[in-house]
């Protein structure tokens, strides 16, 4: 039996893909149904299904953030990483960029045709399964490939940053951007970590990101933004990750396997 998570927070549309599907595909099990990212990955991670699909606008995580978070935490001995199905009611821009990495999605409302096109494409796929590792490295591939164009669009400029402004109770630090060697994501805020302490602000990386020179500050997992100057050395491991040693401080950061490529010597 072939199995399939749906997220979707919209309720009415994730029964009626459900529907959909159980005509076109009776052969195939909805094991789960949940209506945002993390428990898509959460509930991916502990079933592994063999096709997701994932709604890009949901709740807290999107369908691209929950794909970009199972890709990263996904064991590289485990199952076959699931076939992702984006569903999306995207503009023409991003539907492009879909089609350039040849990742399938359907389009809101879902169109019984569509979805049959949609369908047996993954019959195709799953017939012709490559060996686990090979399936994972190639939705890394085409998920790294689809961040630049997706997961910023559409957002406007942003100035650079120049000082990082903590606040602890009724006292503002002024944290100068070159002091810091790395960010960390931490629930609804982000940790600004120094050489000699760390501060808490109550931002998120996706709001940071953009106003952070991308030639001095590298993103290496899905929370955590490195200063490249801070990094001594980049081990590679055999799940596909990168353990980053840092100047000034005695922990490792892990680089996930989206931004391993980043790391291949010269």
């Amino acid at each position: 039996m072939t199995t399939a998570l749906i997220a979707e927070d919209e309720a009415l549309l994730a029964l009626a893909l459900k529907a959909e599907l159980a005509a076109l595909w009776p052969e195939l099990e909805v094991a789960a149904t949940v209506g945002d990212g993390a428990s898509a990955v959460a509930q991916a991670l502990a079933q592994a299904p063999a096709v997701c699909f994932f709604d890009i606008r949901m709740p807290g995580m999107s369908g691209l953030e929950a794909a970009q978070a199972l890709a990263e935490d996904w064991p590289a001995d485990g199952a076959p990483f699931p076939l992702i199905v984006f569903v999306t009611a995207y503009d023409q821009y991003a539907l492009q960029a879909f089609q350039a990495q040849a990742v399938d999605y359907v389009v809101k409302p879902v169109e019984r045709e569509r979805l049959a096109a949609c369908v047996a494409r993954l019959k195709a796929r799953l017939a012709e399964r490559a060996p686990p590792g090979d399936a994972l490295a190639r939705s890394v591939e085409q998920l790294r490939a689809l961040l630049g164009p997706l997961a910023g669009h559409p957002r406007p400029p942003s100035p650079r940053l120049a000082v990082i402004q903590a606040q602890v109770g009724a006292t503002v630090h002024m944290v100068p951007i070159d002091r810091v060697i790395y960010f960390e994501a931490a629930d609804k805020y982000v940790r600004v970590i120094t050489a000699e302490r760390e501060h808490l602000i109550r931002s998120s990386l996706k709001e940071l990101l953009p106003q952070l020179d991308p030639g001095v500050f590298w993103q290496v997992h899905r929370g955590t933004v490195v200063r490249v100057d801070a990094i001594a050395s980049a081990l590679r491991e055999e799940s596909g990750k990168v353990q980053l040693s840092l100047h000034g401080r005695p922990e490792k950061l892990s680089a996930s396997r989206l931004y391993a490529h980043l790391f291949r010597g010269m």
